[in-house]
């Protein structure tokens, strides 16, 4: 009940997946917190550091997870001394005594919060590479399916030139792989604060080995090697710059706006009945409209990504007032804003791949729709078979133009369908081209290479993309993707 009686973020509560919401976790972060100290201890050891014991090292492996218990007592140590990093140093030396006086040996705070958080952004950023190479997966199945569909298309939602539903979705693939490409550079320019003392000068670490300047180098770079990072930045301050929360939300925020495109689209094409998001069978669409249909995936989608793409904001207001060597203003503002980022970003994945593999399609109402608008575009195709019949081009476009007139009265003034092609089969100065008009209107006639575009485009971008061995796991899966709520 007490979980009932507290906020909860929904971020956690209701939305993000486990293994997102368990990266920014206390129990994960702590974890790493003691995995930081630990390796900082062997490769103290390793250089020399005597007072650093083999009991030592093996206490804090035995101890690198926290059970209710510690945590309880690091929320007292908390209480009292107003740090958290300093409560979990007594709590670790608590379980692991024969260390106690070792742990943190040279260190500044931010050798374990700072190192933790380029850790957990580097994990991130690989999680969501993986679901989003699933989402892109999904939008190539679909648009392959639907690459030689005619669909209208819409310039300033205004009725224009078909396209196909297969084109359309390569529009949204694009920018999706734009993505792609954005955090995996991010992920991998990642790199590691590593052990540079209170204001990164490094002094703390000179005096541990009597002024040995290589031995300090050494454990800079051993520490950054046992926790698995190819490089630490070559200088820091006591922090690393935030700037570098700002390079890694900076992809997020550009996610964001590819999602709400995406997303808004659908909504549109919801509202005109020809693509639809998936939508249960016990599903409610409205507490009062019962015959409802909702697109609530791609309303909540457009929702979070506006708040993702606000959140790289914060990061850089962030970056621009770290005064000289730092100040402590960032600390609670990053508490909130580097996890909500991710788990954002984390749901705005999943529901867009639930989405993207229940769409349906009509193709009825698709085809009708064109059959209402592409009389007025094919006026052009008959002038021109009426000249190739040795028509005049002038007398022709004004007979066009004078029939349009009189059909779009029927639309916009009476509600009535479209009879132009009516109107221009009863006419006789056309006829030296009816028995061509069904040909002059066929849909696949006015798209192009809009399926031979999604071929190539399918064949030469998103295929190797998705070839990445990197993501093999997640695309030979084959789970789709379920909502909580």
């Amino acid at each position: 009940m007490e979980a009932f009686d507290t906020y909860q973020t929904p971020l956690s509560s209701r939305y993000a997946s486990k293994e997102m919401a368990h990266l920014f976790s206390p129990a994960n972060r702590f974890h790493t917190w003691r995995k930081l100290w630990l390796n900082l201890a062997i490769a103290e050891k390793e250089l020399g550091l005597t007072q650093i014991t083999d009991e030592a090292i093996a206490q804090m492996q035995a101890n690198l997870d926290l059970d209710p218990e510690q945590f309880a007592v690091a929320a007292e140590e908390e209480k009292k001394r107003r740090h958290d990093v300093m409560a979990h140093v007594h709590t670790f030396g608590k379980v692991a005594p024969a260390a106690a006086g070792i742990i943190h040996l040279g260190a500044t705070s931010c050798y374990v919060t700072d190192n933790a958080d380029l850790i957990f952004l580097r994990t991130a950023l690989t999680l969501l590479l993986s679901k989003l190479a699933v989402v892109i997966s999904r939008f190539a199945a679909f648009a392959k399916e639907y690459r030689a569909l005619p669909t209208l298309g819409f310039t300033h939602f205004q009725p224009a030139q078909l396209t196909t539903v297969g084109k359309r979705a390569t529009l949204w693939l694009q920018e999706l792989l734009w993505d792609l490409r954005n955090l995996k550079r991010a992920r991998d320019d990642i790199g590691f604060r590593g052990v540079k003392g209170t204001t990164g000068t490094q002094a703390s670490f000179l005096a541990l080995f009597d002024g040995d300047h290589d031995k300090v180098e050494a454990l800079d770079k051993r520490v950054t090697e046992l926790m698995g990072f190819g490089y630490a930045y070559p200088v820091t301050s006591q922090t690393y710059s935030r700037k570098i929360d700002a390079d890694a939300l900076a992809p997020l925020a550009s996610l964001g706006a590819t999602a709400h495109k995406i997303a808004t689209d659908l909504r549109l094409l919801a509202n005109l009945k020809e693509v639809e998001e998936p939508f249960e069978s016990t599903q409610i669409g409205s507490s009062a409209m019962a015959y409802k249909r909702n697109p609530m995936r791609s309303e909540r989608i457009c929702s979070l990504a506006r708040h993702l793409m606000v959140l790289h904001q914060n990061a850089l207001m962030t970056s621009s007032v770290q005064w000289f060597e730092r100040t402590l203003d960032d600390s609670a503002n990053r508490r909130i804003t580097l996890p909500e980022a991710f788990l954002t970003a984390d749901i705005v994945l999943t529901t867009l791949q639930n989405v993207s593999e229940g769409l349906v399609v009509y193709p009825k109402v698709i085809a009708r729709r064109i059959h209402q608008e592409l009389p007025f575009m094919a006026t052009e195709n008959i002038i021109m078979a009426l000249v190739k019949k040795g028509g005049d081009r002038q007398e022709a476009h004004e007979k066009i133009r004078v029939l349009s007139h009189e059909a779009g009265y029927q639309v916009k003034q009476l509600g009535l369908e479209n009879d132009l092609i009516e109107r221009v089969r009863q006419d006789p100065y056309f006829d030296p081209i009816k028995p061509e008009l069904d040909t002059l209107l066929d849909p696949q006639s006015f798209i192009g290479r809009a399926p031979e575009q999604v071929d190539k485009f399918l064949a030469e971008w998103v295929e190797p993309a998705l070839q990445d061995p990197e993501f093999a796991a997640a695309l030979q899966k084959g789970t789709k993707a379920e909502l909580n709520v």
